[in-house]
């Protein structure tokens, strides 16, 4: 098994300590391993904090660079890494067209499609491939369920390494384009993406490779805090009052809170922890539904939604999701396919952001929690879109007309009166 060292940066302490059980505490040297060897618990890296003065570590950041290297202090590495693609600092826009729709007052949508590979995964791919690369490998891999297999497709090209994508053979066509193209070996499974998952989790003993959510997990998704510390800084070091954020795995949903809770440590921004509200697809909800059942097992499911990048069926960090809407005072809801569709159509009609199915289903929990009353008027609500439209346009075919005519101004004139068509 590759690993490293601890190591100490010059002048200052290295922050990273170790990999640890979530589950019974034990700590592990920092290598690419991703389970206990003792309660089988996941493993995910732990830090000391207790160094870093808030105003200083601030001005550091604002003089940072425009990637999730700007948070260089709470990552996983001695010093940042010199990586091909920079992900991170996507737009944090502020929705008043949406707010006044839903009767909110404040909304506002971070939209993490405008990453290099359109969607959020290249956070996680970027820590990932570069923590790899520091190890010594020289193969990634991944299993996937589309956005992160474009990632890890692009990432792995533009730093020189040789790469294997695994999808289930049903994945969205676009998503498969926009892999292959980089190169990569591609490998259509016969199965869901947990059958994909699974049989990465067995290569991944057997070959010497880089699987970036398998033996690498607990370094790609820390990745994802990295959200959570733009939302704040890019609300002006504050804290939203509500998150709306989808749940495949449930490691997104979590992180974003751990790097609001990191920041709150370290006393860079200060309040509660927003109320975490996740969203799934109907057709593929384990956690929403023990959500509702109240309990803290999600039992699992075999996926059926449009929404293929939210169709986990057994999500690895489904209870770490349930325990965290509770006690922040969110929740967990489930929409229907239809909702979606409809939730990709209010997003860009009102924000001119195009969302691919999971941001549809992320939208219509947001609009289903202003209806039920979930969320006050006052509140500041940020809803997080992750993934870019075009990867999924079969979801929005039909969902609106086209008006034929002849070049004629009489034609158009006829088809405004017969069609209506909007002036």
């Amino acid at each position: 098994m590759k690993s490293t060292e601890v190591y100490y940066v010059r002048g200052s302490r290295c922050r990273v300590e170790s990999l640890r059980c979530k589950e019974c505490g034990r700590d592990y040297p920092l290598e690419a391993r991703f389970v206990c060897d003792h309660c089988f618990g996941p493993l995910e890296v732990a830090y000391d904090f207790s160094g870093l003065e808030p105003a200083e570590t601030r001005r550091k950041i604002q003089a940072g660079p425009q990637s999730i290297w700007r948070y260089a202090d709470f990552l996983p590495f001695e010093r940042p890494p010199n990586t091909a693609l920079a992900a991170g600092v996507t737009p944090l826009v502020k929705a008043d067209r949406l707010a006044a729709r839903l009767g909110l007052r404040e909304v506002w949508v971070k939209n993490d499609a405008a990453n290099p590979t359109h969607s959020f995964k290249d956070r996680v791919v970027t820590v990932a491939i570069a923590k790899a690369q520091e190890l010594g490998y020289d193969v990634v891999a991944c299993a996937s369920t589309g956005n992160l297999a474009n990632s890890v497709a692009a990432h792995a090209a533009a730093a020189g390494l040789e790469s294997y994508v695994f999808i289930p053979s049903d994945l969205e066509e676009q998503k498969v384009l926009a892999t292959g193209v980089y190169g990569t070996h591609l490998v259509a499974v016969r199965g869901s993406y947990d059958d994909v998952n699974r049989l990465c989790t067995e290569l991944s003993s057997e070959r010497d490779w880089a699987f970036v959510n398998v033996n690498v997990r607990p370094y790609y998704a820390e990745g994802s805090k990295t959200l959570g510390y733009e939302i704040a800084e890019q609300l002006g070091w504050e804290l939203p009052d509500r998150v709306v954020v989808p749940i495949a795995s449930g490691s997104l949903f979590t992180k974003i809170a751990r790097g609001f809770e990191e920041w709150l440590d370290v006393g860079l921004i200060h309040g509660e922890l927003p109320a975490m509200n996740g969203a799934q697809a109907a057709g593929c909800s384990p956690v929403a539904r023990a959500f509702a059942d109240d309990e803290s097992v999600c039992r699992p499911v075999r996926p059926d939604t449009i929404a293929k990048s939210l169709a986990i069926g057994d999500p690895a960090d489904g209870p770490y999701a349930l325990e965290l809407a509770r006690r922040s005072g969110g929740a967990i809801d489930a929409v229907s396919d239809e909702e979606a569709r409809d939730g990709i159509c209010l997003l860009a009609e009102t924000t001119g952001i195009f969302t691919e199915t999971a941001g549809g289903v992320t939208t219509a929990v947001l609009q289903r929690l202003a209806k039920r009353g979930d969320i006050d008027p006052n509140e500041r609500v940020v809803v997080v879109i992750t993934g870019e439209g075009l990867k999924t346009l079969d979801a929005v075919r039909g969902s609106f007309e086209t008006y034929e005519i002849e070049p004629r101004a009489d034609a158009f004139a006829e088809a405004l009166e017969s069609d209506r068509v909007p002036a």
